[in-house]
């Protein structure tokens, strides 16, 4: 399985704030639509960033109350680490390992066409697990 049918499968819908919005705004959007990151796109609508959850928390204990009118841009996690949609779902669940990260945009050439999270990894790892164990039964019985 690769990156690619995952999205297909979920759809290659990007949430994304710019550089300049305020962390306020941030946390709205990620209210609003119930997930964890949020991408950040420059003038040019290339990925400068991602904001996630964690980056708001790490930047709470220095921020004094300002978080409400501080720019996206100042506390975003600038080394944005992405996946190709042919990439396989074992490649993509070592990028999230190795690194740390729970969210990856999906380039499909240099143009962004999705999001892929650790529970659409989890997800996809244990459908095909469900599908290995049916597969064998099947051979065992002889069915």
């Amino acid at each position: 399985m690769t990156v690619g049918n995952i999205l297909r499968k979920k759809g290659g819908g990007i949430i994304s704030v710019s550089e300049d919005q305020t962390v306020l705004d941030a946390l709205n959007i990620l209210a609003e639509h119930h997930i964890g990151a949020v991408f950040v796109m420059g003038e040019n609508k290339k990925i400068t960033g991602v904001l996630s959850e964690r980056d708001i928390v790490r930047a709470l204990p220095t921020a004094k109350g300002l978080l409400r009118t501080q720019k996206v841009s100042s506390i975003m996690t600038k080394d944005v680490i992405a996946c190709n949609e042919g990439d396989s779902v074992n490649t993509v669940m070592a990028i999230m390992t190795k690194n740390k990260i729970r969210h990856v945009p999906v380039k499909k050439g240099n143009t962004m066409i999705g999001v892929i999270s650790i529970g659409d990894v989890v997800n996809e790892r244990i459908v095909e697990t469900e599908q290995e164990a049916e597969a064998l039964k099947k051979y065992i019985v002889g069915g």
